[in-house]
């Protein structure tokens, strides 16, 4: 072989390795092959104000920071419809990924595997119970949430009567927190009896339905806890259908605009209020430090309010957006 042929075949060796390290890592010499500057947000469904008012904070401070920031929603609270959102976001590569596990066990292999992949994780709002996925989880103390809302209802109902919590989905790791807070602290009210935790599975015929039910069994129901939107407004269904709306005292979490009609009409008579856009702005704060290789918080927890109709336009800050 001529010293010019050997030259030749060396360098085609070298420009088919090289192409072989750019199809498998985005460029040579980066074995993640992520985008550093892309974040996505998978919020736990699309089209809920609570998430896209997540996705505002989480939208702004990307913008801050100089990252770039998508979202890609699931279109049922579901970890079934979750995970090929996940998984085809893992695919295209970001630096990080903000999710809401839809839920706490469930969707823990489909994280895994994206942690696996070289992607940074955030937790928003929901996290999962295996706390070795994530980096951070930002959230609120929901179990706080839980108890404010116990103290609310028993004010409302004069600390008297039978109270029920209508929750959405068991292994939510949110409203499951909502839920305990609540049990732990009407048990302080020795006038009230609680009835326990009912499930709608996240629709609001089913917590009509449920709210019918109790109604039935138990006409004398001074209130309700409802964990999440669905909750809420299938329970408000449920009393409008019964006549019982404001004698069966309501109080909600969240402050969608729908529920702030409602709070104004007096169909419900308090909501807890949470920060989704500062949630998401600390998710990118935690993500983009994750990324730069500075230290991140395992655990952040932001606070909520309690608002009734006669505080509720010193409070607006707190209500969410349809859009950005």
């Amino acid at each position: 072989m001529t010293v010019a042929k050997r030259t030749a075949v060396m360098i085609g060796a070298m420009v088919s390795v090289g192409a072989l390290l750019v199809s498998c890592s985005g460029q040579v010499g980066d074995s993640g092959g992520t985008d550093s500057k892309k974040l996505v947000l998978i919020p736990g469904v699309a089209d809920e104000p609570f998430y896209i008012s997540m996705q505002c904070g989480a939208q702004e401070q990307a913008t801050k920071l100089g990252y770039k920031l998508d979202t890609q929603a699931p279109t049922k609270f579901d970890a079934g419809t979750q995970t090929p959102v996940l998984t085809g976001v893992v695919a295209n590569k970001p630096g990080g990924i903000l999710i809401a596990p839809t839920h706490a066990t469930a969707m823990a292999n489909p994280i895994k595997q994206a942690k696996d992949s070289g992607i940074k994780i955030v937790e928003v709002d929901t996290a999962l119970d295996d706390t070795s996925v994530a980096l951070s989880s930002i959230s609120s103390d929901n179990k706080k949430g839980g108890a404010l809302a116990a103290q609310t209802l028993a004010k409302l109902v004069g600390d008297k009567g039978p109270v029920l919590v209508i929750n959405t989905k068991a292994g939510t790791s949110t409203t499951d927190a909502r839920a305990q807070g609540f049990e732990d602290a009407i048990k302080s009210f020795p006038g009230i009896t609680s009835l326990g935790v009912q499930y709608n599975n996240n629709e609001a015929a089913q917590a009509a339905s449920i709210v019918t039910a109790t109604l039935a069994a138990h006409p004398d129901l001074a209130g309700i806890f409802a964990t999440n939107l669905s909750s809420a407004e299938g329970a408000a269904t449920g009393l409008r259908n019964a006549n019982k709306l404001g004698q069966v005292k309501l109080v909600g979490f969240d402050a969608s605009p729908k529920q702030v009609e409602d709070l104004k009409a007096g169909t419900v008579q308090a909501l807890i209020a949470q920060d989704p856009a500062g949630i998401g702005a600390k998710g990118v704060d935690q993500a983009a430090a994750a990324i730069e290789g500075k230290p991140v918080t395992r655990k952040i927890e932001t606070d909520m309010i309690a608002i009734t109709q006669a505080d509720m336009d010193a409070n607006s800050k707190y209500f969410y957006k349809r859009k950005c």
